[in-house]
């Protein structure tokens, strides 16, 4: 073997060495990606929360929001007091990125934009070459200056809010040099991304925003709220029976296969998961399910303080204090007190969000945000939601799912009355010896029905299901699905 082959198996195996010790930013499935919204430092009591209170080996990503954009292209700083050290600042971006030695193996990203910051900023500066290019520099150093593994474009939205039909074509070019920026320090580029086909079919080219972006964020959440005239949930999963035209869209299964269809890598879609819940006022209390009429936002919370959402840390509370609660056909729960009602995500119905994502090989869970799960285990278990992602994606200590109402108490079932049993018919006991564990578990003689299995005190409470017409339980994503697609039931 000559000197000059021995060169190139040299040459071959160092390249080799370097790719496999290289991160994998694009292929990876598990991500669970935590944002953090800094501003919870200002809540009152028990809400307050601070870095130091995010646990960050339960997230491989954590992203600080937010930074700001100027017209002329500048990274701002928007809290400068809370997140520099400079004039005796409390340099929360230092105690973020130190929560690495806590967990090495966690990146961290700092989010541009959010609904705040609006549109037209970002309209302006992407629609000039040289303002973007400036933009994409004072982004790269900003990054590197503040210690960042990289940076979160949440934009929100191309081609809305005081935007233009450019800016489509605009956000393809930021995220293409950005990347190649990026790549030459080896940082992580990810956006948030409006997730439903209404919105994301005005603002993105995907196949082209996906070849750049290392991950993409769907905000499969704020599906409906109290800007509607009558209660809806935050983040549904699937479609109701009831559901017509455009609400056929308004749900999690919908965003995710409409990101599909238009070209974006499975593997690149990460799915976002509320830990909050929007708030309504009903017009009557008596009149407290689906698409019951309101008058307007809930009320404010303790810690939130925002009309029209509770943070999960509210939300069990409340239920702790008594609200009613309510599961539907695809897990996800809803909880009255009086006039005031809340769709929201608990532990049950993100084990079913998290066995969907599995089952259709996605990228992995995007939740927002940190700071309003249960982090002080006020009502339990601390970090219980975020617990459970890690349980079901990352093999962490499952959390105990929480104690459903009795059946008895309130139908289980979005269906229109007709198409229940007559009062006269009583409902079929579940067969006895299904439950061995907690978790739901099909019925042998009913595709479309299944039970939530849950051990109380030695004694197995088993609370009934019915999927939406025209589907079936499916054990692999413990949710249901096309009859088609079911092995047994087609």
């Amino acid at each position: 073997m000559n000197l000059q082959m021995n060169r190139w198996i040299f040459a071959l195996a160092a390249l080799a060495a370097l790719a496999s010790a290289a991160p994998d930013h694009e292929s990876q499935t598990d991500r669970i990606v935590c944002y953090y919204g800094s501003w919870a430092v200002y809540r009152p009591g028990s809400g307050k929360c601070s870095v130091e209170d995010i646990d960050p080996t339960l997230c491989t990503h954590l992203i600080y929001t937010f930074v700001g954009i100027s017209t002329e292209g500048d990274v701002r700083v928007l809290d400068s007091w809370n997140d520099l050290s400079d004039n005796y600042g409390k340099d929360a971006f230092g105690r973020f990125n130190a929560l690495r030695k806590l967990s090495p193996s966690t990146k961290t990203l700092v989010a541009i934009g959010g609904w705040n910051e609006g549109s037209l900023k970002y309209s302006t500066v992407m629609a000039n070459s040289a303002t973007r290019a400036r933009f994409v520099k004072n982004v790269v150093d900003f990054t590197l200056k503040y210690n960042f593994d990289g940076f979160d474009l949440d934009w929100e939205y191309p081609n809305q809010r005081g935007g233009k039909p450019e800016d489509v074509q605009n956000f393809v070019s930021l995220t293409k040099e950005l990347r190649t920026e990026f790549d030459k320090h080896g940082l992580i580029l990810s956006a948030a991304v409006g997730a439903a086909e209404t919105s994301a079919s005005q603002s993105y080219n995907i196949p082209e925003i996906s070849k750049y972006l290392h991950f993409i964020n769907i905000m499969s959440y704020d599906l409906h709220g109290s800007w509607e005239k009558h209660t809806g949930h935050n983040a549904p999963l699937y479609a109701r029976p009831d559901e017509t035209g455009n609400d056929l869209k308004l749900n999690v299964d919908a965003c995710v296969n409409y990101w599909l269809d238009q070209g974006c890598p499975p593997n690149k879609i990460v799915v976002g998961v509320p830990f909050y819940g929007r708030s309504f006022t009903l017009a009557d209390p008596k009149n407290n399910g689906l698409r019951a009429p309101t008058t307007g936002p809930g009320a404010a919370g303790q810690y939130t303080r925002e009309g029209g959402m509770l943070g999960y840390n509210e939300i069990c509370t409340n239920l702790k204090q008594g609200w009613s609660m309510v599961r539907q056909e695809d897990s996800t729960p809803y909880a009255y007190n009086g006039n005031q009602w809340v769709g929201y995500d608990d532990v049950t119905s993100l084990k079913v969000k998290t066995n969907y994502i599995k089952s259709k090989k996605l990228g992995g869970v995007m939740l927002w945000s940190v700071e309003t799960d249960d982090f002080r285990g006020e009502c339990g278990v601390k970090y219980p939601l975020l617990k459970t992602l890690n349980a079901e994606l990352r093999g962490g200590v499952p959390v105990p799912p929480p104690v459903d109402p009795k059946p008895t108490e309130k139908p289980f079932t979005t269906q229109p009355p007709a198409t229940q049993p007559p009062a006269t018919q009583p409902p079929m006991p579940p067969p006895s010896g299904l439950c061995t564990k907690n978790g739901f578990v099909r019925d042998p003689n009913d595709c479309s029905k299944f039970y939530q299995c849950a051990n109380n005190g030695g004694t197995w409470q088993m609370t009934p299901f019915h999927c939406p017409s025209g589907t079936a339980f499916d054990p692999q994503i413990n949710g249901c699905n096309h009859r088609s697609s079911v092995p047994g039931c087609n």
